[in-house]
């Protein structure tokens, strides 16, 4: 199931936080280095669903255990960007993997971006991931890449590839 998350419910960000804690210890390059302490991923989710703009969305997907998944549409703040947002954070915990969790999501998600008026939708990914292979499938173009441009969990380099679609 997927539904939107709003609020700051404890429950919700704890199984957020574990979320986050099993992408970073699987070496996923989400913003987080491998230090990354349950306190400071709840933080993390508390101070992200405690005031996002009208227009975010944050999706999770749950099954029998909890929360799998999650994914957010975060709208431009730039005045002349209303029709543009950025997506992130797209994880899926590893042992929900190969379910189709992270396509259902981001189908989701595009059919909240169009309703939300956005037509142009941005993301970033490591090269050479799962997920840049996901992207490519679910027909985002890409449009360069940047060397070096983060770390991944682990201290070292990841290249990171730019996306676009336009809906």
């Amino acid at each position: 199931m997927i539904e939107s998350v709003d609020g700051t419910s404890h429950d919700v960000v704890q199984e957020l936080a574990a979320l986050l804690l099993d992408a970073v210890r699987g070496g996923s390059s989400v913003s987080f280095m491998a230090d990354l302490q349950p306190d400071e991923a709840g933080d993390w989710w508390r101070k992200t669903l405690k005031a996002p703009s009208p227009r975010t969305v944050i999706l999770v997907a749950r099954d029998e255990e909890g929360i799998v998944g999650t994914v957010q549409l975060q709208p431009s703040w730039a005045p002349n960007q209303p029709h543009r947002a950025d997506v992130a954070k797209l994880l899926v915990h590893t042992r929900a993997r190969k379910r189709g969790i992270a396509r259902a999501l981001m189908a989701e998600l595009e059919r909240r971006a169009r309703e939300n008026q956005f037509t142009l939708l941005l993301l970033d990914t490591c090269r050479d991931s799962p997920a840049e292979r996901l992207y490519t499938s679910l027909g985002w173009q890409r449009v360069g890449e940047v060397p070096h441009y983060a770390l991944n969990p682990d201290g070292t380099n990841c290249d990171t590839v730019f996306f676009y679609k336009e809906l």
